[in-house]
């Protein structure tokens, strides 16, 4: 869901819009009737574990040889 506010409502209800955010609403903050930014709620980062696709991703042999003549053409038209 989406509420729109004007610059007044957000300056003086900030703390309730930011509860709002965190339930997981949207808020855009209009001036003069016209949006001008969104507050949104800030996704929650997985944490990440270095080698956990080990086994899961292969590259072949020529991975890094150069690409052939006829491909590096269709990049230069």
């Amino acid at each position: 869901m989406q509420e729109i506010v004007n610059m007044h409502q957000a300056k003086t209800h900030f703390s309730k819009l930011i509860a709002k955010v965190r339930l997981g609403e949207i808020v855009v903050i209009a001036m003069a009737g016209k949006p001008v930014a969104r507050l949104v709620p800030i996704a929650q980062q997985v944490q990440r574990q270095p080698g956990s696709a080990e086994g899961l991703v292969e590259m072949s042999d020529d991975f890094n040889d150069p690409l052939p003549e006829a491909i590096v053409g269709e990049f230069y038209r």
